[in-house]
């Protein structure tokens, strides 16, 4: 058959056909004449296939997908520590309600909850897991605590007098055990206060406590003389440089029938010879403080 008479069929077609060839161009049709294999051809019609006469390609199956657990991870932070609180309430959980769903403590709890439930123990949740561990947390029945058990699980706190009354033992056992020291200490300082008296201001009593030398000698020029010496540990306790020591001393001074007490307060750091030594009056608080801060004096008597 000439292409003349092949096209005139394939027109006649289209006017025998005009629900069909309303569908199509002239330029489809006149397509298909010049290449029959880019068109189907039904009862003499043709249709132009898509894609220039290559059958469609079939569909791409998609990939199977694994768990969703990214949903959950990047959820709103209040969806995040519902589920910490979640873990919470099922005795799963005891950290912080942070919404940090990648912690440690937080993913071992939702594996423990997972493995609990059949689900793969991955510490990540995927939504349906997610819903499913809210509700369970919802239907967990309140824990009430028993106040007689709370009460005997969390003692009241100590009164101010029970702390005092602690405070005091703890300072009568620190003291008691530094007695023996101090009271030595003060003994020999006593006993050369005499010898120092006995031989008229004579030896290292005035030689180590100028202060003390001076007020004896006051004490002499307005015609007074020494009679008891009453000591009495002040403080005594570790310092920089070796055991401190501060006493006491309570003179009576007599002119004739008359008695004086007069007071000092004698600081020193033990040693052959004391060191450091220096005499105050017994109004003169701020001085012997000062004295036992200089020598960061530590209290083993207060």
């Amino acid at each position: 058959m000439a292409a003349s008479e092949m096209r005139g069929l394939l027109l006649g077609l289209i006017v025998l056909a005009p629900a069909v060839a309303s569908a199509q161009s002239a330029a489809e049709v006149e397509r298909c004449f010049q290449n029959p294999g880019s068109c189907s051809w039904n009862n003499g019609v043709p249709t132009p296939l898509p894609h220039g006469g290559q059958p469609a390609p079939a569909p791409v199956a998609s990939a199977t997908r694994g768990p969703d657990y990214t949903t959950v991870l990047q959820s709103p932070e209040p969806d995040r520590r519902k589920i910490q609180e979640s873990l919470r309430t099922l005795d799963k959980y005891n950290g912080p309600i942070d919404a940090n769903l990648g912690s440690e403590a937080t993913m071992k709890a939702i594996a423990e909850w997972q493995k609990g439930h059949g689900y793969n123990a991955v510490g990540k949740l995927t939504p349906t897991e997610a819903v499913t561990l809210n509700n369970e947390a919802a239907k967990a029945p309140i824990k009430r605590l028993d106040p007689s058990a709370q009460a005997a699980a969390t003692p009241a706190p100590p009164s101010n007098a029970d702390l005092l009354k602690s405070l005091q033992a703890r300072l009568a056992e620190r003291r008691k055990a530094a007695e023996p020291k101090a009271n030595a200490a003060t003994e020999a300082l006593v006993k050369d206060l005499k010898a120092y008296v006995t031989a008229d201001g004579k030896g290292v009593a005035g030689d180590q406590f100028a202060d003390f030398a001076k007020w004896y000698a006051d004490t002499k020029a307005a015609d007074r003389t020494i009679g008891n010496i009453k000591p009495a540990v002040e403080d005594y306790g570790d310092a920089k440089t070796g055991s401190a020591a501060t006493a006491e001393v309570r003179f009576e001074a007599r002119q004739g029938d008359q008695a004086v007490t007069q007071c000092l307060v004698f600081a020193w750091i033990e040693g052959t010879p004391r060191k450091n030594p220096q005499a105050f009056s017994c109004d003169d608080v701020a001085g012997v403080e000062k004295w036992k801060t200089d020598q960061a004096l530590k209290s083993a008597w207060r």
